[in-house]
């Protein structure tokens, strides 16, 4: 029998802690949208004493572990303790087995009280940590805002002096400097949020006050970080914590608070600042290492608006760069230039060097071949023509070794630009004058380009072996021309010589040395090289060929040279034997080999020391060049617009395409066509250039409706196609006069006709006659001459053209007939017109075309 058989009541069930349950559902908002339900299960503790139940007598408690030390109980606490713990009865009078489960419950019971303990304690020490961050946030936003004044103040005190400076530029303020002692800390003061020793905001705005109120709103909650627990949810401590960031930024704020105003603001760098001539915002900006938009900034304040993509001039850059402290510097596009040497070279430095003699005289006075019988060659043969076309230059040695360097300039009258620059680069000038032919056009421009260059000459009279030759005639003519030789008291050394004899050719070399020597020609050639080019072409096997004759310095291969618009590196120096060298010295003539383009000829060559700086140089001179071509184009488009536009008249113009094999003789041919024309055509040059005529200048040709002039080269095959498909005349030449002469005879082409007009006839209006379907008809008497029907007629009224026209009809009695006779009478009706009258005057004259050419 059991315990519940002897006290005669039903078996009780064990006590436990698990009471009755509710589920609920709490729905978790995620982002992008997403939600999630979780079930919630609350657990409701049970009460030990039940109404109608008899209360469990307890048993002694074994003694529990002593717990941490509570805090203060409040009075809930100790209502609930009071309901949860009933009086105690005797353990004597409770069966063993209630007494077992009396011990358990106790021992559960303080288990459960300390785990309570444990929570309140930790809810009080996690409110303990919100409570001290929301001090520390709330002292740093009145640092803040005390800063935030502060800087204000200065600001308006900064403004405040520049405009007094400004009112009164000649007694400036000096400006008060604040003390720069770092703000006490602030100190909370109880029962407000105020802090001690923060400056009073009465004076502020009450509405800027309400911005910082709702500004501040809501700050002094936690920040939440991270997901959403069931704990926190349930506990309601799911507010938002502070974020790392901030938390960084007040540490910074810290750290500026206690390093003092002084280190606020780094040290001012002054930059030294390259101004050009027009330079970008955004490069300002980046030269002077400051902010593009403080210098738009600054731009604004001085009137200007510009974005940052947009060009100032140098002026305005220089202003801005002052006004940010920095130094400014200005610089020039055309600096790029001082890479080429230019020093002068000293005394001691200096050698003696060959002449260099320059040929000149009319063309067919045999100046080429004095020089063959001296080279001992036989250039003129190789000649189209038998005329000099190009420049030559050759360097030969007389009977004592010592060397002369000849150029051979042509003596055509379109070669005016290639003897200009043979005299400009030599030391001494030879004018050849034929002794049968004396002095013709061409060597008085020789003697023009002698004296310009200010160079001595010597007079060489070929051709005396002729029958017809006269010497003395030749002499006479110089002298009306200022040139007074030596046998006629002058200081002009002239030598008789004949080409075809070999006769006087020593004395000429001599007269060469002796005037050398008196010259004392030197030269450094120890130092970079310089030189003219004489001539320049494109060949089709080595590429670009430069004829340089070197005036200072040594050439040599692989030197980096710049001439004109080009440059390159020397590849190969071929001499004028068609040898290669390896360097050539002053007055050496030289052909150089390596060039990017052909130059023109008159270009000076520079050694520099690197590529970049020639490509540097190179590309300041294009742009240049195309600066200066816009600049003349449009001036003078501007200019013939106007002249059209007042004078009514209608310029015609023969296009053209010049390729040459050289680019002496193609500016020589662009300048001769150039001078063809008059006030009604000219002929204008649309390209220029040297090598093959190609396929493009077939197609600049075809956009121009231009013709193509080949002088020394032919066209490809595929140009030669494409002129042939788009009807594009190309016309080859080897000799300058048929090309300048057929230029001149398509320039005439365009020539409107010269009408002349012959009178034939005149006629008086006796009477006016109204006929239906003719109308007015003068009935005339013919007084001089012959009235044709075909003829042109005028009606004159009072010795005063009223009408010009022709006759309608013209009728003898009343047949149609072509002319009447002086003394008869007829009727004439005009075309068009009818207004004629009785005494009237009517001329019959007769036009005539004829054809006109330019001269």
């Amino acid at each position: 029998m059991t315990d519940n058989d002897k006290t005669g009541s039903r078996p009780r069930r064990p006590l436990t802690l698990r009471g009755g349950s509710e589920k609920s559902h709490v729905k978790q908002s995620f982002s992008h949208g997403r939600t999630k339900s979780v079930v919630v299960e609350t657990k409701r503790r049970r009460q030990i004493n039940k109404p109608g139940s008899r209360p469990p007598q307890p048993v002694p408690p074994a003694p529990p572990p002593p717990p941490a030390p509570p805090p203060a109980p409040s009075p809930v606490a100790e209502v609930q303790q009071t309901i949860a713990e009933p009086p105690a009865p005797a353990v004597d009078e409770l069966p063993d087995t209630e007494r077992r489960q009396k011990e358990e419950y106790m021992r559960a019971l303080a288990a459960e009280k300390l785990k309570e303990q444990e929570r309140k304690r930790s809810e009080a020490e996690d409110q303990q940590k919100r409570e001290v961050e929301r001090e520390l946030r709330k002292q740093e936003k009145i640092a803040k805002d005390r800063e935030n004044e502060e800087v204000q103040r200065r600001i308006r005190e900064r403004k405040e002096e520049s405009r007094r400076a400004r009112e009164k530029p000649a007694r400036p303020q000096k400006p008060q400097r604040t003390p720069a002692t770092p703000p006490a800390a602030p100190v909370q003061t109880e029962g407000t949020g105020e802090a001690r020793g923060t400056p009073r905001r009465s004076e502020k705005p009450d509405d800027e006050t309400r911005r910082r109120q709702v500004r501040g709103r809501g700050q002094d909650k936690p920040r939440r970080s991270g997901k959403l627990t069931i704990a926190q949810a349930l506990s309601g401590d799911g507010g938002r914590e502070r974020s790392l960031a901030s938390i960084r930024r007040a540490q910074a704020r810290e750290r500026r608070r206690t390093m003092g105003p002084e280190h606020k603001e780094r040290e001012k760098i002054v930059r030294d600042v390259q101004i050009p001539e027009a330079i970008t915002v955004q490069e300002l900006a980046n030269r002077m290492a400051e902010r593009s938009a403080s210098v738009i900034k600054a731009l604004m304040a001085n009137g200007i608006m510009a974005t940052q993509n947009q060009a100032i001039d140098a002026d305005t850059a220089e202003l801005i760069v002052e006004e940010f402290g920095h130094t400014p510097t200005r610089v020039s596009d055309a600096d790029v230039e001082d890479a080429i040497e230019t020093a002068v070279d000293a005394p001691e430095s200096l050698v003696s060097r060959p002449p260099v003699v320059t040929v000149m005289g009319h063309v067919d006075h045999g100046k080429t071949s004095i020089l063959d019988v001296i080279r001992s060659a036989n250039v003129v043969s190789g000649e189209a023509g038998g005329i000099t076309q190009h420049i030559g230059a050759y360097q030969v040695s007389d009977s004592d070794g010592s060397r002369i360097t000849f150029l051979d300039t042509p003596g055509h009258a379109a070669f005016t630009s290639m003897r200009a620059r043979g005299a400009q680069v030599t030391d001494i000038v030879v004018l050849v004058v034929a002794a049968d032919d004396a002095v013709m056009p061409q060597t008085v421009e020789a003697i023009d380009h002698t004296k310009a260059a200010n160079v001595p000459m010597i007079v060489a009279i070929n051709k005396i072996d002729r029958e017809a030759a006269d010497p003395e005639k030749v002499r006479s003519e110089l002298l009306r021309h200022g040139v007074v030789v030596e046998s006629m008291s002058g200081d002009v050394l002239d030598v008789e010589v004949s080409a075809m004899t070999g006769e006087g050719l020593d004395r000429l070399l001599e007269a060469i040395s002796l005037q050398a020597e008196i010259l004392e020609l030197k030269a450094n050639p120890d130092r970079r090289a310089e030189g003219a080019v004489i001539e320049a072409k494109l060949d089709t096997n080595r590429g670009n060929v430069a004829t340089v004759l070197v005036q200072k310095g040594t050439l040599r291969r692989k030197d980096i040279i710049v001439v004109g618009e080009q440059w390159g590196k020397v590849r190969a120096l071929v001499n004028d034997h068609g040898e290669q060298v390896d360097s050539a010295g002053p007055s050496e003539p030289v052909e150089v080999l390596g060039l990017n383009g052909t130059p023109v000829a008159g270009d000076t060559l520079h050694v520099l020391s690197s590529e970049s700086e020639a490509r540097g140089i190179v590309n300041y001179r294009i742009q240049q060049a195309k600066d200066r071509r816009f600049a003349a184009g449009t001036v003078v488009s501007i200019d013939q617009l106007l002249a059209r536009a007042r004078e009514g008249t209608e310029v015609r113009e023969l296009p053209l395409v010049i390729k040459a094999d050289a680019q002496g003789s193609a500016e020589a041919i662009s300048q001769a066509v150039e001078k063809i024309g008059n006030e009604e055509v000219h002929v204008r040059v649309l390209h220029s250039g040297v090598g093959a005529i190609t396929e493009s200048d077939v197609a600049l040709a075809e956009g121009s409706d231009a013709h193509i002039v080949g002088f020394n080269v032919r066209a490809n095959a595929q140009a030669r196609n494409r002129a042939t498909q788009r009807s594009v005349e190309i016309r080859y030449y080897s000799i300058i006069y048929d090309l300048i002469d057929d230029v001149r005879d398509r320039a005439s082409g365009l020539l409107s006709a010269e009408v002349r007009e012959q009178f034939i006839g005149y006629a008086a209006i006796k009477e006016v006659f109204r006929i239906t379907g003719v109308g007015r008809v003068a009935g005339c008497i013919v007084n001089e001459g012959t009235a044709r029907r075909s003829a042109g007629v005028r009606l004159l009224r009072d010795n005063v053209v009223i009408h010009e026209g022709r006759l309608k009809t013209l009728k003898r009695f009343k047949d149609e007939v072509r002319e009447v006779q002086a003394g008869q009478e007829c009727g004439m009706a005009f075309e068009n017109y009818e207004d004629v009258r009785e005494g009237d005057v009517i001329e019959i004259f007769e036009s005539e075309e004829i054809e006109r050419s330019l001269a």
